[in-house]
C-alpha cells in the first residue's frame, strides 16, 4: 500500500535549512514559488517534504541541512515511527565502529545491499545489546537507514544519532522515571567510592552516565539493568562506545523482582533508582534474602534498592546512592535506617541543593554505604555533608533548559561542591577518629546521637545544629572584607555600565551576507577543534593544573575543571585569542568568551567547542559576540531537554576586518559588564549571607543609635 507524502513543519524546515524560524516565514511572503501548504491549519501549515527540497535545493540552502536533524525528521516520518528506535540504537553502534572509509562504502551501497548489511550488523550485536537479536530492517527503511549513517559520519563518536534515537523515549518525567543523571553529578558519585575499583554496578542504570563515570575512573567491569528496555539499549550502545575496552553486560529487566546478577557480588555498586514507587514487589519480595536490615516498607523503594546494591558488594565494598530526601527522615522507614546505622553499613549522607538532578525542585541526598566486613573495624559514627551553600552561585540564574538546569533557579557551582563533599569524605574515611567537623558545613555524628526515635539522617539537622567555632571579632572583621569588595565591585560595574557607544542602524535592521564556521573552517579562516570523547586519563595525562569548562564560560570564572580525565593527546590545549562555545545550550550565562592570558594553558573541556581563528580575517571578539547570540545558539542547537550545539552550523557575517573590530569592542564591553554584573550580584549574596549569619548567630550584634533613646529593649519586655 502506497504510504502518503512526508510532510514537514517550518519549524523542521528551518532545521533541514539551517536558517531561523523568521527566515523561513520571510520565505514564504517573498518568494511566490515557494511550496504551498499541503495540509495542517492555517496557524499551523505542513508541507511536502519533497516539494521543499526541491525548493531548497534550487537556492543552495539544502547543503546546510544538520545530519542530525534530517535523522530526526526522517524517523518522524517514517511509517514505524518512534518503534524505530529498539531498531536502530544497536544499528548506531554497530555503524559508529567503523572507520571513515567504511562509512563511505556503505553509504554507496545499493537499498537492498544497505538492508542486508544492517541486518547482519545487528545480528552480531545480539549478545551485548538487549533486543538486538529481535531486529530485522526491511526497504521502507532504507530512508532511515541513509539518514543515520550520514548523521553517524558527521559525529563519529555516535553520540548526535543515540540523542536523537532517544530524545522522546528518554524524556526526564516523572511518570516515566526517566530522569538522566548530570555528567557532573554522576563524577562525584563515582568519586565517592574510596580507592580504585575494578567492578561495579548499576541496578537502574537508566542511560548508562553512573557507569560511564565508574569507566572513567578506571572500572573494567560493568554490569548494568534497566526495567526500561530503551533505557538498557542505550546504556549498552553507550557504554560500548565509550568504554571499547571494559567487559560490559546490560541486562532489561527489574532488577528487584528478576534480578539478571543475582548472586555477582562487585566493588562497587552506583545507582540514581527510581523514587516514590509503591509498587515495587513489596508483597511478593517479602522473605527476600536481600532484606539483612529489616523489610523495606510498601512506601519505602528507596530503602530496598539500599539493601539490594549492599547485597551484591564484596564485604568492604562501597554503593553510592541518590536518593530523595524524604528517605532519611520517613517514619515508615525508621526501623531499617536504624539497622543501617547500628551496623555501620551506612558511612556518610551528602545533601545536595535544589537543581543538582531531576526532579530538580527537591535538593537530593548521596548516601555512601559499605558492606561491613566479618569481624572487621566498628564505626561509631556517621559523617553528614551539607554542599548547599556552597555550590549555589548566587546571583547566577537560569533562563533555559539544559542539562542538570531548569528555568529560574540558581546555577551551582559543581567545582565546589564537588570539592566540599570530597575534602570531607576523603577526611573522613581516612580518619574517622581523628576527623574535625566544618561548622556550617560536615559533622561526624556519633552512632548513639542517631539511635532515638526518629533515627533523622537529614544533614541540615545535624551539620547546622553544631556550634560555631568562630570568634565574633573574627566574624566581624570577615563581613567587613566581604563589604569591601562589594563596594569595589559596585564601583567596577558602574563603570562597565557607562558604554554607550552605539546608535541606531536606520529605519529597518541591517541585513549582511553570512556563511557557517563550517565555510569558514573550509576557507582556512578559522579551526574548529574539541576534545575527542575517549579521552581519559591515565599514566600520560598531561600536566596541566585545570580545564577549562562550560560552567566557566557560564560564569566567568578561570578554569576549574579536573585535568585527571583528561589526556594531552585528547585535548586541545587553549591559546589565549581563542574563541570558546559552550557544547550545550541553555543554562543562564554566557555561552561565548574570548580566550585571555588567565586561560591560556588549560586542557579543552568535553562540553566546549574551540575556534581558533586568522587574526588576519577574523576578529575574536566579533566571532565571540556573533557565535554566542541566543539566534544563532537556537538554530545550531538539536534535542528536545538537551540541547546540544552543533559548531559547524554557526554563522557568522561577512564584514571586513575593520568592521569586524568595531563589533569586537562593543561585544568585548558588553561582555565585561556582564561579567561585572555577576560578579557585584555574587558579593551582594554573599555579604547578606554572612550578616544574617553573624546576626541571628549572636556573633555580630547591630550597633547602637548615635543617640540612646528612651523606651523599653525586646530583653527587657
Amino acid at each position: 500500500m502506497p504510504q502518503p507524502p512526508a510532510q514537514v513543519t517550518a519549524a523542521e524546515i528551518s532545521r533541514i535549512a539551517g536558517v531561523t524560524r523568521a527566515t523561513v516565514s520571510n520565505w514564504r511572503r517573498r518568494h511566490d514559488d515557494f511550496p504551498a501548504p499541503s495540509g495542517g491549519t492555517d496557524s499551523s501549515p505542513l508541507y511536502d517534504l519533497v516539494d521543499v527540497q526541491k525548493w531548497l535545493g534550487g537556492r543552495g540552502h539544502a547543503s546546510t541541512a544538520d545530519p542530525a536533524e534530517e535523522l530526526r525528521t526522517t524517523l518522524r516520518l517514517h511509517p514505524g515511527g518512534g518503534g524505530m528506535t529498539g531498531a536502530l540504537l544497536p544499528l548506531a553502534l554497530a555503524t559508529a565502529r567503523r572507520t571513515p572509509d567504511e562509512l563511505t562504502a556503505l553509504a554507496g551501497l545499493s537499498d537492498a545491499d544497505l538492508v542486508a548489511r544492517a541486518d547482519r550488523a545487528v545480528a552480531d550485536l545480539a549478545e551485548v545489546v538487549p533486543g538486538a537479536e529481535a531486529v530485522h530492517f526491511a526497504a521502507h527503511d532504507v530512508d532511515v537507514l541513509r539518514a543515520l549513517l550520514r548523521c553517524i559520519q558527521d559525529d563519529a563518536s555516535g553520540e548526535a544519532a543515540l540523542a536523537v534515537l532517544t530524545e522522546r523515549e528518554l524524556e526526564d518525567s516523572a511518570a516515566s522515571g526517566t530522569y538522566r543523571t548530570p555528567v557532573q553529578l554522576a563524577d562525584l558519585v563515582a568519586r565517592l567510592v574510596p580507592g580504585p575499583y575494578a567492578q561495579v554496578m548499576d541496578p537502574a542504570c537508566g542511560s548508562g552516565s553512573l557507569l560511564s563515570a565508574a569507566a572513567r575512573r578506571g572500572a573494567t567491569v560493568l554490569c548494568g539493568q534497566d526495567s526500561v528496555p530503551v533505557q538498557a539499549q542505550r546504556s549498552a550502545v553507550s557504554l560500548l562506545l565509550a568504554a571499547p575496552d571494559a567487559d560490559i553486560t546490560v541486562r532489561a529487566g527489574d532488577s528487584l523482582r528478576a534480578d539478571a546478577f543475582s548472586g555477582v557480588t562487585v566493588d562497587a555498586v552506583l545507582c540514581n533508582p527510581p523514587y516514590g514507587d509503591r509498587d515495587w514487589g513489596h508483597d511478593e519480595l517479602a522473605y527476600d534474602a536481600r532484606w539483612a536490615y529489616g523489610v523495606p516498607p510498601r512506601a519505602e523503594s528507596e530503602l530496598a534498592w539500599v539493601q539490594h546494591a549492599l547485597s551484591h558488594l564484596v564485604p568492604g565494598g562501597h554503593a553510592v546512592l541518590l536518593l530523595p530526601p524524604a528517605t532519611a527522615s520517613r517514619a515508615s522507614g525508621r526501623r531499617v535506617r536504624m539497622e543501617l546505622v547500628r551496623s555501620g553499613a551506612l558511612r556518610a549522607v551528602v545533601a545536595l541543593p535544589p537543581g543538582a538532578a531531576a526532579p530538580f525542585h527537591v535538593g537530593l541526598q548521596i548516601w555512601v554505604l559499605r558492606r561491613p566486613e566479618p569481624a572487621g573495624p566498628a564505626h561509631t559514627s556517621v559523617l553528614f555533608v551539607d554542599t548547599s551553600e556552597t555550590a549555589a552561585d548566587a546571583g547566577t540564574r537560569t533562563g533555559g533548559t539544559a542539562s542538570g538546569t531548569r528555568t529560574g533557579r540558581t546555577q551551582l557551582n559543581w567545582t565546589a561542591l564537588t570539592e566540599t563533599a570530597l575534602t570531607q569524605w576523603s577526611a573522613f574515611a581516612k580518619d574517622p577518629d581523628a576527623y574535625a567537623d566544618e561548622p556550617g558545613t560536615a559533622r561526624a555524628v556519633p552512632v548513639v546521637d542517631l539511635l532515638d526515635d526518629v533515627v533523622d539522617l537529614s544533614p541540615a539537622r545535624h551539620v547546622r545544629a553544631s556550634r560555631t567555632d568562630v570568634a565574633p571579632a573574627e566574624l566581624a572583621r570577615e563581613a567587613d572584607e566581604v563589604r569591601r569588595r562589594l563596594v569595589a565591585g559596585a564601583k567596577s560595574l558602574s563603570k562597565a555600565a557607562g558604554y554607550d557607544d552605539w546608535s541606531a542602524a536606520g529605519p529597518a535592521p541591517r541585513v549582511w551576507r553570512t556563511a557557517t564556521a563550517s565555510d569558514l573552517s573550509r576557507g582556512g579562516a578559522l579551526t574548529l577543534l574539541r576534545t575527542a570523547p575517549d579521552s581519559k586519563g591515565s599514566a600520560g595525562a598531561a600536566p596541566v593544573t585545570a580545564v577549562l569548562t562550560g560552567l566557566d564560560i557560564a560564569r566567568g570564572t578561570a578554569p576549574s575543571g579536573d585535568p585527571s580525565g583528561l589526556r594531552s593527546d585528547g585535548a586541545p590545549v587553549v591559546a589565549a585569542g581563542d574563541v570558546l562555545v559552550r557544547a550545550v545550550a541553555g543554562g543562564g550565562g554566557a555561552m561565548a568568551r574570548v580566550a585571555d592570558d588567565a586561560d591560556a594553558g588549560a586542557l579543552l573541556g568535553h562540553q566546549v567547542h574551540l575556534f581558533r581563528p586568522d587574526p588576519a580575517r577574523l576578529d575574536p571578539w566579533f566571532l565571540a559576540g556573533f557565535l554566542g547570540a541566543e539566534e544563532n545558539i537556537a538554530s545550531a542547537s538539536t534535542g528536545s531537554t538537551v540541547l546540544h550545539v552543533s559548531p559547524g552550523r554557526l554563522r557568522v557575517p561577512l564584514l571586513p576586518l575593520e568592521e569586524q573590530r568595531r563589533y569586537g569592542e562593543a561585544f568585548r564591553r558588553v561582555h565585561a559588564l556582564r561579567t561585572e554584573a555577576a560578579r557585584a550580584t555574587e558579593l551582594a549574596e554573599e555579604t547578606a549571607r554572612l550578616l544574617v549569619r553573624g546576626l541571628t548567630g549572636g556573633g555580630l550584634v547591630p550597633s547602637a543609635p548615635a543617640a540612646a533613646g528612651s523606651g523599653a529593649t525586646a530583653e527587657s519586655a
